[in-house]
């Protein structure tokens, strides 16, 4: 429990006894907490007053639900231990575990003051100074105070190199690097991931903890790149990550010598939650890709791993993973025709929120987007409508917010609400109004070509800026503005085949294929519509192999080949089947009522499981 040494004989006995108390089997809590409280009635010394208050507020936290006790005993050992003159451990544990509990209680303006002041006369003692960055760092993070966060984690850094610690400076430059690329500023991440990287390559330190820096920073990489929407190139970087991961799972830490130096002791992630980690970035990038065979393979995987390791460690960060891998699976369920287990996997990802509430208010806007993309595929447009809305009030993510302003544009267009649609558009591209003409005067062109830059510029990852052409393209279809509706098609296609988006290629070639069979030219829809086919196929997405299979039967009938149309009939009426079959499923089900709530607490009284065992 503590060091001892030169202690008087009461304490001695009495912390011995406590100690007895707390690890005999079954532990006897009450009587541990008993012997530390009597040790109050011999007037101690501050430093053990303060050191018994901290041994009180622990044992309160891991073994009883009492948080207001625990509380009051850290306070009393923060008040006393901060200010004795000798540097002593106590004080810095008891700031980090009180500023740990303010969290729990939501109060983290508490939390802040009291770790800076720990902070200030933290720097005799390294191993803790560098903790409590780490801390405070952490909390303004979670408060969205990234510039405040990355401030702490540069003094960090400077600090690592002064103590000649390596390793840890390059703990502190990704971590900050981390949050810059959350915080969108790509320059800064540049900077920072160029420095990381050679530092990485010229360490010296252990294999394990070299190896383990290397996938802290192709994470960020690969992140950085998908973040872009850049899904070709981060290839390299990922086949790098996965690689790294092996390499660092064959490797023994136990075989290797300690480092003299204390702070060296920090760990960025265990072994499996690295695993877990490198699944996750794995299956997004599978997804962007729209290989959603691969998607729900690694998901899988993550998953069964991230239930294995909670048994014995319930971490707040698996949740997170497990949240974020449900997001991912989610979409490609919906993408695959798979509405049911969509709708339940929702209710899942809400029921992990439940477990981790802060989860609620940092993932809310991605739970009421599927459920927007969910009540879209069941044609449920209203319902549709309000989620979208709901999720971009809860965001304030720009690719999010710019996501779920394209797909409430095509609630719009299907709804038939042209003013709705072009005042939407307006803040994401420029209105249609501008580039309506198809003359090829060079005023037009210069308009074009203005609006096409707006649209570039306006919005920051490849891919986004793919599908808001492609949301152009399909406005001036709905328009039969088809001369406009080719050219933003032909540019999101020259996009997505520059970053392998498939999905996305696949869509374009199938609404090309459409407005050449509605302008008569058969054997160009036919030259679309084929290659559309098989790529969804590959992908599979069920509703482009429908719309794909239902021009084909159309095309085939225009050409008289009857054995082909046939065919095409017949593989648009089992999409259709299948689809209508799990559409029906989806809509008997209960949590399908899910698509009502837009605010207040998550009704889990829509659980199917809840249902069924009311009845």
């Amino acid at each position: 429990m503590a060091s001892v040494v030169d202690a008087e004989p009461w304490y001695v006995s009495l912390l011995g006894l406590a100690e007895t108390f707390r690890t005999s089997n079954p532990p006897n809590i009450r009587l541990c907490i008993h012997c530390l409280q009597s040790i109050f009635n011999f007037q101690p010394s501050p430093r053990i007053e303060s050191r018994t208050h901290l041994q009180l507020g622990n044992i309160l936290l891991a073994h009883t639900k009492n948080l207001d006790l625990a509380r009051f005993h850290l306070e009393k050992a923060w008040a006393i231990s901060s200010n004795l003159a000798s540097v002593d451990d106590v004080r810095f544990e008891a700031a980090s575990v009180l500023a740990q509990v303010f969290e729990k209680q939501l109060e983290v303006n508490l939390a802040k003051p009291i770790l800076r002041r720990a902070i200030e006369i933290s720097q005799q003692a390294p191993y803790w100074h560098c903790r409590l960055l780490f801390h405070l760092a952490q909390i303004h993070a979670s408060e969205r105070e990234y510039a405040s966060a990355c401030q702490l984690l540069g003094v960090g850094s400077d600090f690592a190199l002064t103590a000649r610690s390596d390793y840890l400076r390059l703990l502190f430059l990704l971590s900050k690097g981390m949050l810059l690329l959350v915080d969108k500023k790509v320059s800064e991440v540049k900077e920072v991931l160029s420095l990381s990287g050679a530092l990485i390559e010229h360490y010296k330190g252990s294999p394990t903890q070299k190896e383990s820096l290397n996938v802290f920073f192709l994470v960020l990489q690969v992140c950085h790149y998908l973040m872009a929407g850049q899904v070709k190139s981060v290839k390299p970087c990922l086949k790098q990550l996965q690689q790294s991961i092996q390499t660092v799972t064959q490797l023994h830490s136990d075989d290797e010598p300690l480092s003299s130096n204390q702070i060296d002791q920090f760990q960025w992630l265990p072994k499996e939650h690295m695993c877990v980690l490198v699944y996750l970035v794995t299956v997004m990038h599978s997804m962007q890709a729209g290989y959603m065979d691969k998607a729900q393979k690694y998901t899988d995987k993550a998953l069964m791993q991230i239930e294995k390791l909670k048994m014995l460690d319930a971490h707040p960060l698996l949740s997170s993973f497990q949240l974020m891998l449900l997001e991912h699976i989610i979409m490609c369920r919906l993408i695959m025709g798979s509405k049911s287990a969509a709708i339940q996997e929702i209710f899942q990802a809400c029921n992990v929120c439940q477990q981790q509430p802060r989860l609620f208010s940092t993932h809310g806007a991605q739970i009421h987007t599927l459920l927007g993309l969910y009540a879209m595929s069941m044609n449920c447009m209203e319902a549709a409508e309000s989620q979208f809305n709901t999720a971009f009030k809860l965001s304030s993510e720009i690719d999010l917010r710019t996501f779920v302003k394209l797909n409430l544009a095509i609630v719009y267009l299907r709804t038939n609400r042209p003013t709705n649609l072009i005042s939407l558009l307006e803040t994401v591209v420029t209105p249609s109004s501008k580039v309506s003409s198809s003359s090829s005067s060079s005023s037009s062109s210069s308009s074009r070509k203005s609006t096409d830059s707006e649209i570039m510029n306006r919005i920051g990852s490849h891919s986004l800026r793919a599908s808001a052409f492609y949301v152009r393209g399909l406005q001036a279809f709905f328009q039969a503005s088809y001369s406009e509706a080719k050219r933003y098609l032909r540019e999101t296609l020259k996009m997505a085949n520059a970053e392998d988006l498939n999905r996305l290629t696949s869509c374009s070639l199938v609404l090309l294929g459409h407005i050449f069979l509605s302008l008569g030219n058969n054997r160009e829809a036919m030259n679309m519509v084929t290659p559309a086919m098989q790529l969804a196929g590959k992908i599979p997405d069920v509703h482009v192999q429908l719309w794909a299979s239902s021009l084909l039967k159309d095309l085939y009938h225009l050409c008289g080949d009857q054995v082909n149309e046939a065919e095409g009939y017949r593989m648009h009426t089992n999409f259709s089947q299948d689809l209508l079959k799990d559409h029906f499923q989806s809509s008997q089900m209960s949590e399908h009522g899910l698509i009502q709530w837009t605010e207040g607490p998550c009704p889990f009284h829509l659980s199917s499981e809840a249902s069924s065992s009311m009845l």
